[in-house]
């Protein structure tokens, strides 16, 4: 094998790792800045894979483009949905229309 395919596999082995266990170790009020700066990369993504799908020839580098494309942009998607949900969670609720000002006994 080549030996910049194995450096690849090396380092795309260590960064699922280094990955996975700083997620694990980030604490909950965290989360919702996290998922927005992770929301932007996908877009970065997003971007980049759709210009080297418009300029490549081959035809199996535009299914990897178009893979890119199709996984950045329901990550994209699915990570603005889920940070609107976070964010709903920590909005004041208004009172009930005819509860204003009664007291319960």
């Amino acid at each position: 094998m080549d030996s910049d395919f194995m450096l690849g596999i090396y380092i795309l082995t260590l960064a699922i790792f280094l990955g996975a266990v700083l997620i694990m170790r980030v604490p909950s009020t965290l989360h919702t800045p996290l998922m927005s700066a992770t929301n932007m990369i996908s877009g970065i993504v997003l971007i980049g894979a759709m210009l080297v799908v418009g300029s490549v020839d081959s035809w199996w580098l535009k299914v990897l483009g178009f893979l890119a494309i199709a996984f950045s942009a329901a990550n994209v998607v699915g990570g603005y949905a889920v940070t609107d949900r976070m964010l709903k969670m920590f909005r004041q609720r208004t009172p009930a229309a005819g509860s204003v000002g009664k007291v319960e006994r």
